[in-house]
């Protein structure tokens, strides 16, 4: 009996001593979940309909639609592959949508912060 009364001391003293470490490692995790995630096609499409106004049905269903396309050829890169590829599929997307939109809609498209550089930049015309 005293055998396992001290194997399970010492299995929660252990426990108990790990906890500070997984709850530190836990927050680390939460304090950079913005970093790195990408937004879905759904949550770029409001961020462009809040920058640009309001979207009708049929802009929001093709918008979308590229946002996922260039989502999953994204997704298909190599790492060491998706800064430069990857920048030529973002422009690529961005010239599809801003066919999409009006012309008032594609002034305030090309007045838009070009994402990852802290929104201090303006975006290219394209």
């Amino acid at each position: 009996m005293k055998l396992t009364l001290k194997t399970l001391i010492a299995a929660v003293a252990l426990g108990v001593a790990a906890l500070p470490a997984i709850s530190s490692a836990q927050a680390e995790g939460k304090k950079g979940e913005g970093k790195g995630q990408r937004m879905t096609p759904e949550q770029q499409v409001t961020r462009l309909e809040e920058a640009v106004g309001s979207l009708s049905a049929e802009q929001k269903t093709k918008i979308t639609a590229i946002y996922t396309k260039v989502s999953e050829q994204m997704q298909g890169l190599a790492q060491e592959d998706r800064q430069t590829k990857g920048a030529e599929l973002r422009a690529a997307a961005n010239k599809e949508v801003r066919a999409v939109l009006t012309a008032d809609q594609q002034k305030k498209f090309d007045d838009m912060p070009a994402p990852g550089r802290g929104g201090g930049g303006k975006k290219k015309n394209n």
